[in-house]
């Protein structure tokens, strides 16, 4: 299995909410939820990314330290992977209205609503908010735009993202049985392809993990990793599953991706004993063995520089986190 599905795979993306938006001019909004709306919404998210589908009109977004702007038009999806405050509007100098404020139920078995404008030109997105664990969403969410303009068009790729869109939001508004699995489908499916879409899209000149996706030495390098985390890797190991030197593949990987193999190896053992931490009551000396350790204390010294924590201690903070919350 390739790298990106291997990543993919382990995501654990959670369920995720969709709305509808209706602005006309002149509008502008703060877009990204606070923490307390975070947690309304999804309690159990520790991060979430936010879509937005632009279906009609037209409207420009910025982050809100504004380091970053693009102009959106019909068939754009704008993806936020970091879920940080940013702007959208008719013209981003306007004061912001926090969007959380406006969000009105919708009319019966439909999706949540946002009606808000000047009355002059207007514009529809259609939203969606998706949880995912930031730790395991690491090497993608770190190699993706803070604010990230996707290209769709308005061919059929548009209405097929429309239609799913569409379906979460419906599914969001109801009460049906089985409503958050489909919603977070739905999500983890937009989010894949979004993804997808990014990868295929950028220059080859490119760097980055996605770049070190499509170099065919890097990406067996990458897929073996992932496949295999536990496996007692060597730098010599990885070289000859990448087919190439050891000295190669350390430059090239360093050079696409942004660090060697093994620093990323143990960046991802990490991100995989984390979540095991947190979510099951497996002992610490067990998770290091699975993951690929001699030794519970060299397990114990590699989290701690990560984290800040020795496993045990990390796993206790954690459990007692939403209780303080």
């Amino acid at each position: 299995m390739d790298a990106l599905s291997e990543v993919l795979k382990a995501l654990r993306l959670q369920t995720g909410i969709f709305l509808e938006a209706n602005f006309t001019a002149p509008w502008c909004i703060d877009s990204a939820p606070g923490d307390e709306d975070v947690r309304h919404i999804l309690p159990a998210a520790e991060h979430v990314a936010i879509y937005h589908l632009l279906v009609a009109g037209r409207c420009r977004a910025t982050l809100a330290d504004f380091s970053a702007t693009v102009d959106l038009d019909v068939g754009d999806l704008l993806l936020v992977p970091m879920g940080e405050p940013h702007r959208l509007g008719s013209d981003l100098q306007l004061t912001p209205v926090r969007a959380e404020l406006l969000v009105e139920p919708g009319p019966a078995g439909a999706p949540a609503q946002i009606n808000y404008g000047g009355g002059g030109e207007r514009t529809r997105f259609l939203c969606g908010y998706l949880a995912c664990d930031p730790r395991l969403c690491r090497p993608l969410l770190g190699a993706l735009p803070r604010l990230c303009r996707i290209p769709v068009g308005d061919g059929p790729a548009t209405r097929w993202l429309i239609s799913l869109f569409e379906m979460g939001a419906a599914e969001s508004a109801a009460a049906r049985p089985g409503a958050e699995t489909v919603v977070a489908r739905l999500s983890e499916l937009l989010f894949v392809d979004a993804v997808r879409r990014f990868a295929d899209a950028l220059p080859p000149e490119q760097g980055g993990w996605f770049a070190g996706l499509r170099d065919p030495s890097v990406s067996r390098a990458l897929a073996a990793i992932h496949a295999d985390p536990g496996r007692r890797w060597t730098a010599e190991e990885l070289a000859h599953a990448a087919a190439l030197s050891r000295s190669a593949l350390t430059e090239r990987f360093g050079r696409l991706v942004g660090e060697p193999p093994m620093h990323y190896l143990t960046r991802w053992r990490m991100s995989l004993a984390a979540q095991s931490l947190r979510d099951g009551d497996e002992a610490v000396a067990r998770i290091a063995e699975r993951l690929g350790y001699e030794s519970e204390a060299a397990f114990n010294r590699a989290f701690k520089r990560d984290f800040g924590l020795p496993p045990a201690a990390w796993r206790r903070a954690q459990r007692a986190a939403p209780a303080a919350v």
